[in-house]
């Protein structure tokens, strides 16, 4: 079994077609989104900390912090199929990051925001990540 900190929920399927952002449709979709990301973050440390306590333990009191982290998980299951109704995915639980696709010269990018930031500043490449993030003021958008 993996350790606590490194969980990662399944990713929940989507059931349409990938939704496409304009930069300024991903920041005004900003408010919602940090409601449900500040729920993420807390919801998945309460889930590592009860599945590492459940861990430790034995008989009662391990079901009983099992049941809390089953919880938890069902929560953030929950959350995580929430952030995919609006169109935007999930790529760090703890940092609370996340990425909406949009277009740039003709192909797909991610458009780049975590939790505490006031709006979307960054963008990378699909396959570059977090680590490849470049200026918005570089981004041509497309519909």
């Amino acid at each position: 079994m993996a350790g606590p900190q490194s969980f990662v929920p399944p990713r929940p399927t989507p059931s349409r077609p990938i939704r496409r952002f304009t930069l300024d449709q991903a920041n005004r979709s900003l408010p919602l989104v940090k409601r449900v990301v500040t729920d993420i973050v807390a919801t998945h440390k309460s889930y590592t900390d009860s599945q590492a306590k459940a861990e430790k333990l034995t008989g009662k009191e391990q079901a009983e912090a099992q049941s809390g982290a089953d919880a938890s998980l069902d929560r953030l299951q929950s959350l995580v199929d929430e952030l995919t109704d609006i169109g935007c995915e999930i790529k760090d639980y703890q940092m609370g990051l996340i990425d909406f696709v949009a277009r740039h010269e003709g192909r797909d990018i991610y458009l780049c925001w975590k939790l505490g930031e006031e709006k979307i500043t960054h963008w990378h490449e699909l396959h570059t990540g977090f680590a490849g993030r470049q200026p918005v003021s570089m981004l041509e958008e497309q519909s």
